[in-house]
């Protein structure tokens, strides 16, 4: 008769599951080193540390307190640069988010298994090319002589080629409709994981009772599957300043954002790395970076609590 886990005893069981531990504690090592022991450096937004004039290190350089933090919002591209980030990431939350669930449902309901996981393979493909190769693509594509205004061209459609990537007016359009071309088919995979799931024995009695298609998938699919969407909607608020879903902010401004199109590209995290690698003020650039990153946390807080309260479901 075969074992169970719980015949075993506590050190017997750790040696049998070596392999598993191993794998966990690979990925606690990890955390520790790229995630935990760099936080120790926050200290540098407290402290007037200069790399290049200074000679002191940063637990020895001059307490400064609030200064930086007190500079950055009153620097005169403060508006400017919450208004992008945050529009930015609002946008691709309105379109990112909802579209996921909406495609893994209408791929559940496929019949044809074949083109179902042929349809499923294609959308989520984008999600592995790097954004270093989209924004080559993009050129091709939306350049001013690129095939989409060729295209448009020469149906009559416009007279001039359509600045897509030196115009503030078609920036945010831009990137949303990339981020959505490239991240929505890897979050179906979360969402058609939770639909798959759900009880086809409710689907069934719905059927037997005369309920359409849509009427299943409203009042049973989506139901069953509010906890998933209530996890990934809070994190999500939670990466909001860094580009909802994907948190793709910087790699688009940094790569498609140029002189043209810098009133609506510039967001906070390519000011950091403006700031900090390019002009050497690594505190400066540290305090900024706080700023961002505890308004993350509250998000995070304030949307679980929101979640919990509305619809009994929360991350913690």
């Amino acid at each position: 008769m075969k074992k169970n886990n719980f015949d075993y005893r506590p050190k017997q069981l750790f040696k049998k599951q070596i392999t598993l531990h191993m794998f966990v504690l690979s990925g606690i090592i990890y955390l520790l080193i790229f995630s935990y022991v760099p936080m120790f450096g926050l200290i540098m937004g407290f402290k007037n540390y200069d790399i290049i004039m200074g000679v002191k290190g940063i637990f020895t350089s001059e307490w400064v307190g609030l200064k930086y933090f007190k500079e950055f919002v009153n620097d005169f591209n403060f508006g400017l640069l919450v208004k992008n980030t945050v529009g930015i990431s609002v946008l691709k939350m309105i379109f990112t988010f909802p579209l996921p669930i909406v495609f893994a449902v209408m791929l559940n309901e496929m019949r044809s298994l074949k083109f179902k996981k042929v349809v499923q393979t294609c959308s989520y493909l984008p999600h592995f090319i790097s954004w270093v190769i989209i924004s080559g693509i993009s050129f091709r594509f939306f350049s001013s002589t690129g095939i989409i205004n060729t295209m448009l061209m020469s149906m009559g459609i416009v007279k001039t080629p359509v600045p897509f990537l030196n115009s503030e007016h078609t920036y945010w359009a831009l990137v949303v409709f990339l981020d959505v071309w490239k991240e929505m088919g890897w979050w179906t995979i979360v969402f058609l994981a939770a639909v798959v799931g759900v009880n086809q024995d409710l689907n069934e009695a719905a059927a037997i009772d005369g309920a359409g298609r849509l009427k299943r998938i409203w009042h049973i699919t989506l139901p069953c599957i509010k906890p998933t969407i209530v996890t990934v909607l809070i994190l999500a608020l939670g990466n909001l300043f860094g580009g909802g879903l994907s948190g793709s902010n910087f790699e688009q401004s940094y790569l498609l954002g140029n002189s043209m199109n810098k009133p609506a590209s510039d967001i906070i995290q390519t000011y950091v790395f403006q700031v900090g690698l390019t002009q050497g003020r690594y505190a400066y650039a540290t305090a900024v970076g706080m700023i961002q990153s505890i308004i993350s946390l509250v998000l995070i807080f304030g949307s679980n609590f929101a979640a919990k309260k509305i619809s009994g479901n929360g991350l913690f």
